[in-house]
């Protein structure tokens, strides 16, 4: 079974994260939204203390989906919501073109890229990464432990580097490690997001503005495919933006996770 930890209370809340993170990647935000939400944090397969990523002849998306359709029937729930940063935004839409879940909330979500170049960029971003953070690891951990250091590693995945904690990013950059196998997996595979979501499914989509991992362009390409998605702009956030406006990102997962949805913009977002 996935690795998981739970909190709160309300409807359910599933909070995926993206590939080479972790579950505690939504720290930040959680407690934000315990008081209104029964939170699910999950690690990937793969990734933090779950078991590895097994294709056995499946596709990635069709794996992921396997393992996701096997975690919540595990835990005896059906169409909880479902929210995701990245890879996982990308599995948060699958559920939903799938019928697994209420609502759907991606944050720069994987699978728009508008060309090969697109993709061919992102991969390799996540191979340098990958190369520097497995032949130089002590020292990589000694640059996460100062302010500086965080601003030099952590700039390409966040947009205020200085927020995440030096323990943090020093757990992170193991998880990152420990995650290569799963991670080439996924990027061997990866394919364009091709769902059909049906209109009475509430989708957000919502994309940092300083996204440097899949540019916020690509925006527009999700909102041409997912029509009756409501798509909304993060001032100052980066691809894994919980840390970096944290209850700007509470507030989008709260609103797009809502019973009955509300007309009222969210707060410090700017709607396309």
């Amino acid at each position: 079974m996935l690795a998981f930890e739970r909190s709160g209370s309300g409807e359910t809340l599933i909070l995926i994260h993206g590939v080479g993170h972790r579950r505690q990647a939504w720290y930040p935000v959680r407690d934000l939204l315990t008081p209104h939400r029964d939170v699910i944090l999950v690690d990937l397969p793969g990734h933090g203390e779950s078991p590895p990523l097994e294709l056995a002849g499946r596709s990635v998306p069709d794996a992921l989906t396997d393992y996701m359709r096997e975690f919540l029937k595990d835990l005896g729930l059906e169409q909880p919501h479902v929210a995701g940063n990245s890879l996982g935004g990308r599995i948060a839409l699958e559920a939903a073109a799938l019928g697994d879940a209420r609502s759907a909330t991606a944050l720069s979500p994987a699978g728009f890229w508008h060309s090969d170049r697109e993709f061919a960029y992102t991969e390799t971003l996540f191979k340098l990464i990958s190369a520097s953070s497995t032949r130089v690891p002590k020292g990589v951990e000694t640059l996460c432990r100062t302010t500086g250091g965080r601003m030099l590693l952590l700039s390409w995945l966040n947009a205020h580097p200085g927020k995440v904690t030096p323990e943090a990013a020093v757990e992170d950059l193991r998880a990152f490690r420990a995650a290569q196998p799963a991670l080439k997996q996924i990027l061997a595979g990866s394919t364009p997001f091709a769902g059909r979501i049906p209109q009475n499914v509430p989708v957000t989509i919502a994309w940092g503005t300083r996204d440097t991992v899949l540019p916020s362009r690509q925006l527009k390409w999700a909102q041409r495919q997912i029509p009756s998605a409501t798509c909304i702009r993060m001032p100052s956030c980066g691809h894994a933006p919980m840390s970096d406006r944290p209850r700007l990102v509470a507030d989008v997962l709260l609103r797009g996770s809502a019973p009955v949805r509300g007309s009222a913009p969210v707060s410090g977002s700017a709607p396309v």
